[in-house]
């Protein structure tokens, strides 16, 4: 028995689906625009992530040893640093890497290091992060450990990339709820005129004693097959244009110069197929349910 009621609901989706093309290519017309859109903010926005992490790889602090502290002392403030919350990386320069690092980016200009000896120079430790916005909570712990004669970091630029990450995240969210809600209440009016076509089948349907939940499912199947199709769309659509303007932009030389990476379709494939079938069958859901609520109303 409930195979057979299953079957019904499966095969009433699919027929009005097909039974009310109009309504149906409206529908995916307006599914598929809405996550064109989001899968190019969705890009894009994962591309400057990306872009922002590789640039805060780069931002280190760097911690330099008091020159009269033993090698034991050094190692032993090594430890201490690798154990603080948010501290992802530490690499130790001794002074002899410290002196050799000026001297090669003084280029020709070697020579004035002649003058100067590897003892004027202090170890040190390159520390990465796990979280740029820990930057002042790990200087602060470091400061306050044996042997650290001081702490130098780009506090600004590190402020900056922290800012920039949280607005990617608060600008694409904010598009995508904007998004999902123009995408309900057009999908839901574009359903409501095949439910108003058929809202004498209804009312007959509520008269023979039929339940609300029996009558709205094959409705709600309809949506969730919409939406379905507007991700297959969508995914093959937003594919094919990203690859076309990621392969120029690698090819660019003005990117190639600035050494900047870009995410390949593959990377992002999986997050916007999951993205894009929960806006699918979640729009098709409510804006069928929405449309329907009208005419099951006692």
């Amino acid at each position: 028995m409930k195979y057979n009621v299953i079957s019904y609901f499966l095969s009433e989706g699919f027929k009005n689906v097909f039974k009310n093309k109009k309504s149906t290519f409206s529908c995916l017309g307006v599914m598929c625009a809405t996550m064109f859109m989001f899968g190019i903010f969705f890009a894009i926005g994962q591309n400057i992530n990306n872009i922002v992490s590789e640039i805060e790889d780069s931002q280190a602090i760097r911690v330099f040893a008091l020159q009269e502290a033993t090698q034991e002392e050094i190692d032993t403030l090594g430890e201490q640093i690798s154990q603080i919350e948010g501290v992802n990386t530490i690499e130790p320069k001794t002074a002899e890497d410290a002196y050799n690092d000026v001297k090669e980016g003084l280029g020709d200009k070697q020579d004035i290091m002649d003058e100067l000896s590897v003892s004027a120079f202090s170890a040190s430790y390159i520390v990465t992060l796990t979280d740029l916005d820990l930057n002042e909570s790990v200087q602060e712990s470091i400061s306050k450990l044996d042997n650290v004669k001081r702490i130098t970091s780009n506090n600004q630029t590190i402020s900056a990339l922290s800012s920039v990450g949280k607005w990617i995240r608060i600008v694409t969210g904010t598009l995508l709820g904007i998004l999902i809600v123009i995408s309900i209440f057009i999908i839901s009016n574009t359903i409501k005129l095949t439910v108003h076509a058929r809202r004498k089948e209804i009312s007959i349907m509520k008269y023979v004693g039929a339940t609300n939940s029996f009558i709205r499912t094959p409705f709600i199947i309809e949506g969730v097959i919409i939406g379905i199709l507007s991700c297959i769309l969508s995914v093959a659509l937003i594919g094919g244009i990203y690859n076309l303007v990621a392969n120029k932009l690698l090819a660019s030389p003005t990117v190639q110069t600035i050494g900047v990476s870009i995410l390949s379709f593959n990377n992002l494939f999986t997050e916007i197929v999951a993205v894009y079938l929960v806006l699918g069958i979640g729009i098709g859901i409510v804006g069928s349910s929405i449309s329907m609520k009208k005419y099951l109303e006692v």
